[in-house]
Parts: C-alpha cells; structure tokens; sequence
C-alpha cells in the first residue's frame, strides 16, 4: 500500500478532487500555504493499492495546470527596500510524494 501526499493549487483543488472522487479515490483534504509566494494550496493525502498509484497520478496531473503570474519583485539592500519591476514565475501543477506504508488501520 501507498500513500500519496498531492501539494495541488488553491485554483485546481476542486477539479482534482471531484475527479479522484469520480474514480473512486479516497482522500484527506487539507488547507496548506506554500513557501515561496505564500498562496493557498490543498495538500491531498490519498491512501492506495500499489496498482492504483499510476491511476491516482494520472487524475492528478491532468487536473493540476501550470500558470504564469506576475509577482512583485522588492529588493533590499543597507539603504532599506524598493519595488522593481514585476518578475513571472511559473506556479500551479502538483508536489507529489508517494511514500510507503507499513500498515494501515481504519478504527
């Protein structure tokens, strides 16, 4: 068995999920903050038979779209902090891990 930990993007939480639900998928859904720009993300916690990871993977990805967004840029040096120019970066998509798991339990 296999658990898959899916980091997807505020903005295709809801697609990922009815289409894991569609196939018969079941997950935890949990509210996450990334890092770097500090946007919502849901983190999926997906418990499946070893056979079934290629599937999950699947729904995963095609759901979970890359973008380009614009973002300040502030620069800090000894004189304190501007704005320049606005830089793009790519977000969306999907952070999975898929972990082993010795044994589960449901109580």
């Amino acid at each position: 068995m296999k658990l898959i930990i899916a980091i997807v993007s505020n903005d295709d939480a809801n697609k990922v999920q009815k289409a894991l639900v569609k196939d018969h998928f079941f997950s935890t859904r949990l509210a996450t903050t990334g890092g770097f720009l500090r946007a919502g993300n849901v983190t999926f916690l997906i418990g499946v038979n070893d056979e079934k990871v290629p599937q999950a993977l699947e729904i995963i990805e095609a759901h979970s779209k890359k973008r380009t967004k614009l973002v300040p840029n502030t620069i800090v040096n000894e004189f304190g902090s501007f704005s320049a120019l606005p830089i793009e970066v790519e977000v969306g998509g999907a952070t999975v891990f898929v972990v082993n798991v010795d044994q589960f339990v449901k109580i």
